[in-house]
């Protein structure tokens, strides 16, 4: 069977929390529960790295603009991530190229990527802390659900994961307007900031 619908339900899991990703398939494949699951990910070192990570996200994403921030500096690592996921998938099954599976679930992590981070940005224009949590758990338990989904049914998680991907890129379209007025506010606050820092300093 292709690993085709496991490296895109991964790729789009990674855009989202890769740690997620690689400590959940570890786990499945340290436990036995799926033997698709490449080495490499079931290495203890990997798995505690992704462990304390995914518990720095955890909490990181559920705090109004630390999440944005997050997201930001996770622009390249959560592409990468999926890539690397997906390549090694690969590499397991031998039923697809290591460079073809890297482009699919790294361009797929870039697209749910966008828009986690698009939605986040639009959540933050109001900035309360219940929605970020709310948001976030969503998340994680999406990212679970799906993964673990994807182990014992690959094709139909990675109808779930391509319809959810859609949807999302649609909402994303719906709040460019709204993301757009946050840029701008955010953009004005570090000029104030700017501006007063410059006021408050020593007279030349």
């Amino acid at each position: 069977m292709s690993v085709l619908p496991l490296v895109f339900t991964s790729g789009w899991a990674s855009g989202i929390n890769a740690y997620a990703v690689v400590l959940l398939l570890g786990l499945f494949g340290m436990t036995g529960v799926s033997d698709d699951v490449p080495r490499t990910l079931q290495r203890p070192e990997v798995l505690i790295v992704a462990g304390v990570l995914f518990l720095c996200e955890a909490v990181a994403d559920k705090i109004p603009y630390v999440d944005s921030v997050w997201d930001t500096a996770h622009t390249v690592v959560r592409p990468l991530a999926g890539a690397w996921v997906g390549a090694l998938l690969a590499g397991q099954s031998g039923s697809m190229t290591d460079v073809a599976a890297g482009l699919l679930g790294g361009s797929t992590a870039l697209a749910s990527h966008g828009v986690k981070a698009g939605t986040r940005m639009a959540v933050n224009t109001s900035p309360e802390p219940f929605s970020n949590f709310v948001l976030s758990t969503a998340e994680d338990l999406g990212v679970a659900g799906i993964v673990s989904f994807a182990m014992f049914h690959p094709e139909a998680a990675a109808v779930i994961a391509a319809v959810l991907l859609a949807a999302g890129l649609v909402v994303l379209w719906f709040l460019v307007s709204r993301i757009r007025r946050f840029l701008r506010r955010r953009a004005q606050r570090r000029e104030e900031r700017r501006l007063a820092s410059r006021a408050s300093g020593p007279p030349g």
